[in-house]
């Protein structure tokens, strides 16, 4: 999953919702100096990411992939299901994508002294290209590749991708929405364990 959908599946919570990007941004255990809202955002996108790769509908989506983009399958699914999300987000939230991904960057803007430099640059990039509303745009996928594949420390096809997740479309968006609402409910059950502790 990529940044939309770690966004809204961190529910209402601000700190929940910063903490679910913040995730993408560090490693190893969270700061115990962070609030604990943002600790459990940071767990909660941890959980998620482990419930997802091990899921055997998205095994089976891994696996449509050619070589030698099969390597890469997990990145491109993740930016691939953003895409379907945000398509199709009036199905997935009762808010408007667009009023959704206003209330992403203010979360973020409130938080700019708890990120690590990475992420404020990060940050600046999501207001600057209208994400996360702008993933429903094929144009900002192929960007959102080119980028990721610029990131990566050795040579990669990831740049040039975006044409075999468009001819593999439809099966890629069964795939997204067989699985997308177990990873709903499971976190949500997540967050609720969260909140308890």
């Amino acid at each position: 999953m990529n940044h939309l959908a770690h966004a809204l599946l961190a529910g209402d919570d601000p700190g929940m919702v910063f903490g679910g990007l913040l995730a993408d941004f560090m490693r190893g255990a969270p700061d115990p100096a962070l609030p604990p809202a943002v600790r459990a955002g940071i767990r909660l996108h941890r959980r998620i990411d482990r419930y997802t790769d091990a899921h055997p509908v998205v095994a089976a989506a891994r696996s449509r992939f050619p070589p030698p983009l099969r390597r890469y399958a997990g990145i491109l699914l993740d930016v691939w299901f953003d895409h379907c999300l945000a398509r199709d987000f009036a199905h997935w939230s009762a808010i408007p994508l667009a009023g959704f991904s206003t209330r992403v960057q203010e979360i973020l803007a409130a938080h700019t002294v708890s990120m690590p430099p990475r992420m404020r640059d990060f940050a600046r990039y999501m207001q600057a290209r209208d994400l996360p509303a702008a993933y429903a745009d094929r144009g900002e996928i192929a960007a959102t590749l080119t980028g990721l594949s610029g990131r990566l420390r050795h040579a990669n096809p990831l740049a040039t991708a975006l044409p075999v997740l468009v001819a593999d479309d439809a099966a890629l968006t069964r795939h997204f929405r067989d699985f997308f609402p177990a990873l709903i409910d499971t976190a949500a059950t997540l967050r609720a364990g969260f909140i308890e502790a």
